[in-house]
């Protein structure tokens, strides 16, 4: 009889397996940006995981199979399903489906699992944890000024502290309003300005220039089509990137005298003055959000003010180099989005960050939320005979709000303490023979052993008033672990 190969042990490319460290990480995030976001007025709400597939956007099937980008699967009424690719398109087709009952504007907060069928790399994952807030209804600039605020409160709840990041500002407008006046009407050429400009940060200047010109060879000798402006052209887009020097009123000052005077230009120009008008009365500092237009976001959908936050922790990769994460998180105004569904346009703005992404980040920069997951008490267990006497223990702890477990493998004592370790148990519990006759039980100070063993030279108070191992009464076994776990340094 021919056995079946054995499968390899191994996980899809683009997918994590994530344990308890990291998993608390993320909790943690979300639990406290999620307060923020309702602090500022704005409703929880979930979608399904799998959308209908030409509810997606650009992600439109045009072959037997739309696996273009996103992981899709064909019902039984043959209508094609994909996992959602984002939050925000599954947020556009709800409003579309519920407008007529919904609070206007609606103002919303999500946060949930996305996946993305493309190609895996370093700090890109096909599966990961997105969080959004948007408000669907608003045309007026302070509503894209409030959700540059709830970002920056949401980024600071995170952990990440003042000085880590910036919300960087731009207007599409701006630049739609600079091409105008440069005879740049054609939609194909105004998108490689956008992919040109949105290449600065790792070409440089020049690298830009000839992307906005005849082209670039890579160092590969690939070569990539420019964005065919003239000379002037070119320089005209350059000096637009870079006005975003100093405070938001001096840079509005600088990009008055570069765009030209469009009117498309002039309307962007007026939304970003009414966004730091509200900035300032919400006490957004300057270093906090800052007008940037070298800033485009990669997606076509947004037709107003964009936003992008830019982490500026200094961070280490794996062999101790410093390395720059870059963006965190992003978003912007999407007028159009809506009305794919229902041909009316419907105001809208957002924000997104990735959690998975700023967690990695945090721990990079050793600011890591979660980075120490505590494990439960855990109760040796000397005979299995005396299994009874061991659950009573776990009973009681766990009927007190305290984690706790009997070890239920086949080890010895030594190979259980050592388990107990690893765990990052605070406390192990002993009930040999002795102790259930005397109505007692020892308690093994974990923590305690982890602070000597690490060289910890403060809180000597603390180490020299708890005893590393005690034997007590049964009837004390809760108060004593209590104290134990409050004692913590």
């Amino acid at each position: 009889m021919t056995q079946s190969p054995r499968p390899e042990a191994r996980a899809p490319r683009g997918f994590m397996d994530r344990r308890a460290r990291d998993l608390a990480a993320e909790r943690e995030i979300l639990t406290k940006v999620s307060a923020v976001y309702e602090q500022f007025g704005f409703e929880a709400f979930d979608t399904g995981a799998f959308e209908y597939a030409d509810a997606l956007g650009k992600f439109l099937p045009d072959a037997d199979r739309p696996n273009e980008g996103v992981f899709a699967l064909q019902d039984d009424d043959e209508q094609w399903m994909a996992l959602r690719y984002d939050l925000t398109a599954p947020l556009a087709r709800f409003v579309a489906q519920s407008w007529e009952t919904l609070p206007k504007p609606f103002r919303r907060y999500a946060f949930g699992t996305v996946w993305r069928n493309e190609k895996p790399g370093p700090g890109r994952y096909r599966e990961f944890t997105q969080c959004d807030a948007d408000t669907v209804g608003s045309a007026r600039p302070e509503a894209d000024a409030e959700i540059i605020a709830l970002a920056v409160a949401g980024l600071e709840a995170s952990g990440l502290p003042r000085d880590a990041f910036v919300l960087k500002i731009n207007n599409r407008k701006l630049l739609n309003g600079l091409l105008a006046t440069a005879g740049v009407a054609d939609e194909g050429q105004k998108l490689a300005v956008l992919r040109a400009v949105d290449k600065l940060d790792r070409l440089g200047p020049d690298g830009v220039r000839l992307l906005l010109g005849e082209g670039r060879k890579d160092e590969s000798g690939a070569f990539t089509k420019g964005a065919g402006l003239s000379v002037a052209g070119a320089e005209a887009v350059l000096a637009f990137t870079a006005a975003g020097v100093g405070g938001r009123a001096q840079t509005l000052d600088r990009l008055s005298n570069v765009i030209g005077g469009s009117a498309e230009g002039d309307e962007g120009l007026a939304e970003l003055v009414a966004i730091d008008v509200a900035l300032t009365s919400l006490g957004v500092a300057q270093d906090q959000a800052q007008f940037d237009p070298s800033v485009v976001r990669g997606l076509e959908y947004y037709t107003g003010a964009v936003f992008e936050a830019e982490l500026l922790l200094q961070t280490l990769d794996e062999k101790g180099q410093p390395v720059r994460f870059g963006s965190v998180g992003g978003g912007g105004r999407y007028d159009d989005l809506v009305a794919r569904f229902t041909g009316e346009r419907v105001p809208a703005t957002g924000f997104s960050f990735g959690v998975s992404r700023l967690a990695s980040a945090l721990r990079a920069a050793g600011r890591g939320l979660g980075a120490e997951t505590r494990g439960p008490v855990v109760v040796i267990c000397f005979n299995p005979d005396d299994m009874p006497h061991y659950f009573s223990v776990v009973g009681e702890l766990r009927a007190a709000g305290i984690p706790a477990e009997v070890y239920l493998g086949s080890s010895g004592m030594k190979a259980q303490m050592k388990y107990a370790d690893r765990r990052l148990s605070p406390a192990a519990i002993m009930l040999g023979g002795d102790e259930i006759a005397a109505g007692q039980v020892t308690i093994k100070d974990l923590d305690l052993g982890r602070a000597l063993s690490s060289g910890v030279t403060d809180n000597a108070a603390w180490r020299a008033e708890r005893p590393g191992q005690q034997t007590i009464a049964r009837t004390d076994l809760v108060s004593a672990v209590r104290a134990i776990l409050e004692a913590r340094p």
